[in-house]
Parts: C-alpha cells; sequence; structure tokens
C-alpha cells in the first residue's frame, strides 16, 4: 500500500508521545499526533512524504526482515538516480542523511511492514514539530534517535514529481510478484477502517494515554519561596504530586495535590477542571496559567 498523510506527528507504540513532540509547535500550527502499532521512533508526515506499507504472511521466527522490504524500495529509487542505501538502523539514507524510517509488527503469522519516504517534505517543519526539551521527562519508554534529514527530490531530476515515484513502486511490485494484482479499497472496507480510527487509533487513550508511566521535575514558586516538586503521570492521569522540602505549606499543598491528582494529563482538560476550583497557597491564589506552567 502506498499511502499520504496531512501534516502529524507519528510516534512509535511504545513511546511517551509528549516527549516525542513539541507541543507548543504542533498546536500553533494545526499537526495532529497519532501513534501507531509498530515500535521504533517518531517520524513526521506530510503531503510530500510517501508512506508504504507491506502485509504479508511469513515463518515464525523468521518474519522480522528489514533487508527483504527495504531493498525493493532502494532499488526503485537507484534506478530514478538516487543513491539510497540503508544503514544499521534500517533507516534509508542518501549522501549519509535519512530519508526513509520503518518499523515492523508481527501477529500469529503476519507481518506488517511500513516506511516513511520523504519526497518533497517541509523540514523546517518536520525539524521543529519534533524538537524536543531534553531531560524534560523522565521515563523508560523507547527513545527516538534524532538524525540529519533531506528530501529524495534533491537528487532526482526537478521535474520528477511523487506520483511518478509511486507510479514506479507500484509496478516494480507487481512485475516482481508475479500473482500480484492492483486493488482498490471499497466503501465497506473504508467504513470498517474509519471505525477502527474513532474508536482506537484517533483516541487520547491510544495515543497519549498509551504512554508508558513518566514523571517530571518542576518547581513552584509560592510568593517568595520555590518548592521542588516531582509529578507523576500514569496512564495519561496525574498520578500523585510531591512536593519536596519546606514543610511549612505541607497542608496547603496537600489540597493544591487533592484537586489536581487524577486528573488527565492535558492543559485542555485542567483548564476546564479547575475553572472553578482556587487553589490558595500562603494566600496566593494561583492562576490557570500559573498552574499549566507548573504542570507543563
Amino acid at each position: 500500500m502506498l499511502w499520504q498523510n496531512e501534516p502529524c506527528v507519528v510516534v512509535g507504540k511504545h513511546q511517551n508521545a509528549l516527549a516525542e513532540i513539541n507541543q507548543h509547535f504542533i498546536k500553533q500550527n494545526n499537526i495532529k499526533v497519532a501513534r501507531r502499532l509498530s515500535g521504533g521512533g517518531t517520524v513526521y508526515h506530510d503531503s510530500g512524504n510517501l508512506n508504504f506499507t507491506y502485509i504479508m504472511n511469513g515463518t515464525t521466527g523468521k518474519m522480522v526482515d528489514f533487508a527483504k522490504y527495504t531493498d525493493e524500495i532502494i532499488e526503485v529509487l537507484n534506478e530514478m538516480g538516487a543513491p539510497a542505501e540503508r544503514n544499521k538502523r534500517n533507516d534509508l539514507i542518501i549522501d549519509g542523511k535519512k530519508i526513509s524510517g520503518n518499523a515492523e509488527h508481527i501477529f500469529k503469522n503476519r507481518v506488517i511492514h511500513h516506511g516513511t519516504l520523504l519526497f518533497n517534505s517541509d523540514l523546517e517543519k518536520l525539524n521543529e514539530a519534533i524538537r524536543i526539551e531534553e531531560g524534560k521527562y523522565e521515563d523508560k519508554s523507547v527513545q527516538s534517535v534524532r538524525s540529519k534529514v533531506t528530501n529524495i527530490l534533491n537528487f532526482l531530476k526537478p521535474d520528477i514529481t511523487i506520483e511518478n515515484l509511486k507510479e514506479r513502486l507500484f509496478n516494480f511490485v507487481l512485475k516482481k510478484y508475479n500473482q500480484a494484482e492492483l486493488y482498490i479499497l471499497q466503501n465497506k472496507e473504508y467504513e470498517q477502517i474509519t471505525k477502527l480510527k474513532d474508536d482506537k487509533y484517533s483516541t487520547w487513550d491510544w495515543i497519549y494515554g498509551y504512554s508508558p508511566k513518566f514523571k517530571l521535575k518542576k518547581t513552584l514558586s509560592i510568593n517568595k519561596s520555590e518548592l521542588l516538586a516531582e509529578i507523576q503521570i500514569k496512564k495519561g492521569y496525574i498520578d500523585g504530586i510531591y512536593f519536596i522540602g519546606n514543610n511549612r505549606y505541607k497542608v496547603e499543598t496537600q489540597s493544591f495535590t487533592e484537586i489536581l491528582v487524577g486528573l488527565k494529563y492535558d492543559d485542555e482538560q485542567i483548564k476546564k477542571a479547575i475553572e472553578h476550583k482556587p487553589v490558595i497557597i500562603d494566600n496566593k491564589q494561583f492562576t490557570t496559567k500559573e498552574i499549566i506552567d507548573f504542570l507543563f
């Protein structure tokens, strides 16, 4: 399958979504966030990126085979004039820069292999959307390996389009697999796909709630004092807020945590939840913005 997405960031199954994205930038630019079923690192999609997917039967114990699928992509790109190759991390690269990230998922005797192909993507947005604040979150999730990227079009004749690449890839597969035939998804299948998207893949619980538990350390300013706090997030919800030092505010900070613990770790949800619940410590009433800045 060959497919494209509107601008979005796609995290791997076992990643902490918030630790992989530039939250402020993606909200400003209406870039969506998705979590896929396969592992691996975070990638950026837009209309200048072409995604490819193989779904095939395999033999138990022998199904993980990145070379089997990426070699075909490399062959097509090489024939078109782009000197692509595969590195040790199973990325496809040209001139040392990444053009394709790949991942696989196994279920029984079936394997899905998919990858990106940066044909003519907006690389400035790509880099900004996945720019992260190092050390902000502490967790045991799979961390993305950031790489320098480039577009395939930079190595092709300028009149070649992404449609040309699609055609070459389809023709290659139809020729190599002699029983292959072109198949167009039907309306009934689109209905099933949409239901699966609505029921699972576009839900907050899957995109953010599925993230491994994590914690962050932040400082809360109270008049002329500062308190260090550790915020723990589990299954996407605030599981605990622990203030370190200065017992003077112990009772007041306890009431503060009672308001916040149990809320979904989402700025919009927290704003709604605390809108009419005044948070006061040492006669200081915290604004909604101060609380959001503290938590995020």
